[in-house]
């Protein structure tokens, strides 16, 4: 019995070792190539995990001996992985069961906490959302003013510490509502909400005046943990993620970051973003957008207002990606495809919609060097799909590859669904 164990598991390791070092070539596919480029009959070779080649079909001649797997996708859509960013993806599983719930920690100053290492790998949830070419996510803390840590995550791995792409990019910083969102008529309310907003605005800045008086102290006097955590946020060696929607947030946000000279300031949300857009280009901030499938936050906004954000922002030439924050957004992180497709319909062309979900994400979280574009000796991580990913009624991934492996297209649902089919229409 030890020796038939064994052989299972030589024979599992060869296989694994296999398909980690295959090579890979995908052929006469219509190449989406991230940056806005597009090659109508393309060809892309993979070699050790890495994107070893891009073609033209039609103008390249290749050998078969040199490549271990030739897939010919007659015309099918080649894409680089979408990433969602600003998600809770991988920490939580069920929205109603608190005890699946991984994302918020007590205390309002917290960017110690690190969402890297509570990432669930096993989340069936993550099934779902990969097979719709998500094949990345930002996983992030909510809650608090800080709300902690948050780090890239490949959708695919045997634990958190196989399956992370970028550990700790950035911390998230929770902006005080202002008095413009209390929605509060009443004269004595008004004032009363000002002055809260001003308290806990004060509150903020003198947690980063002493974080930034930390970070000047040597390293033997650097004794506190979460202050420890703020140090990279002033050398730039993570973001600072400033969640703020309205007006008056946005302007004070952008102030906030000038004032304390963060390298890489980065707005959530930003639905008034279009209002402060000159002040944002000159600041040089990017914003992850509010969720495109949403309804207008003021009542004098048209109802269709937040399809027509992303090509607002595009036409400023603000740098700006998109995000799925909201209700049930770990589930619905598979419709990010579907909300940039919104997009394209309202303004983008197709190559800046698959843009604001691929690279212009990595270039915002700080992983465009080996991802969001389907270019040589980055990493293999990237999809196929029978038609257009951007569309539901077409959006059929049949391979899909993260860091050159090849990961399963199907998921649980459809299982579930092909059962009962079977069963009940016989």
């Amino acid at each position: 019995m030890k020796y038939i164990n064994l052989i299972i598991i030589v024979v599992f390791i060869g296989q694994f070792s296999a398909q980690e070092n295959q090579s890979i070539l995908l052929l006469n596919g219509y190449l989406h190539i991230g940056n806005g480029e597009v090659i109508e009959s393309g060809l892309v070779g993979i070699k050790n995990g890495k994107i070893d080649l891009v073609r033209n079909s039609l103008a390249y001649t290749y050998n078969k001996e040199d490549w271990d797997t030739i897939i010919d996708l007659q015309g099918q859509h080649i894409y680089p992985a979408f990433i969602a960013p600003n998600s809770t993806l991988g920490l939580t599983e069920i929205d109603a069961v608190r005890a699946t719930r991984d994302f918020d920690e007590v205390g309002q100053y917290n960017p110690h906490i690190r969402s890297q290492i509570a990432f669930n790998v096993e989340s069936k949830v993550i099934s779902t959302v990969r097979t719709n070419g998500v094949l990345l996510a930002q996983a992030t803390p909510r809650g608090g003013d800080i709300s902690g840590t948050s780090s890239i995550m490949a959708l695919d791995g045997w634990n958190w510490e196989d399956a992370t792409i970028l550990k700790d990019d950035g911390i998230h910083l929770n902006w005080p509502i202002s008095a413009g969102q209390s929605g509060v008529s009443n004269e004595v309310n008004t004032v009363k909400n000002k002055e809260n907003y001003s308290k806990e605005k004060l509150a903020i800045f003198q947690f980063f005046e002493m974080s930034l008086k930390y970070a000047s102290f040597s390293e033997k006097d650097q004794n506190d943990v979460r202050l420890n955590a703020m140090i990279d946020c002033f050398k730039g060696n993570k973001r600072v993620y400033i969640h703020a929607d309205e007006l008056q947030q946005l302007q004070d946000a952008i102030d906030f970051s000038i004032h304390f000279d963060l390298p890489f300031p980065v707005i959530v949300g930003g639905y008034d973003s279009h209002l402060v857009t000159r002040k944002l280009k000159d600041a040089n901030i990017p914003v992850m957008l509010v969720r495109t499938h949403s309804l207008p936050q003021n009542e004098e906004d048209a109802v269709d207002f937040p399809y027509h954000l992303p090509a607002m922002l595009q036409e400023a030439e603000v740098k700006f990606c998109l995000q799925n924050e909201g209700a049930m957004e770990t589930m619905n992180a598979r419709n990010l495809p579907f909300q940039a497709g919104t997009a394209m319909a309202y303004g983008l062309t197709e190559e800046q919609a698959i843009r604001s979900i691929s690279l212009s994400t990595c270039e915002i979280v700080g992983i465009d060097r080996d991802f969001g574009s389907i270019e040589e000796g980055k990493s293999a991580t990237l999809f196929v799909s029978q038609g257009n990913a951007l569309d539901m009624r077409t959006n059929q991934v049949n391979v899909a590859i993260i860091r050159g492996l090849f990961m399963p297209t199907r998921n649980f649902q459809q299982e579930l669904y092909e059962k009962y089919t079977r069963k009940y229409m016989k």
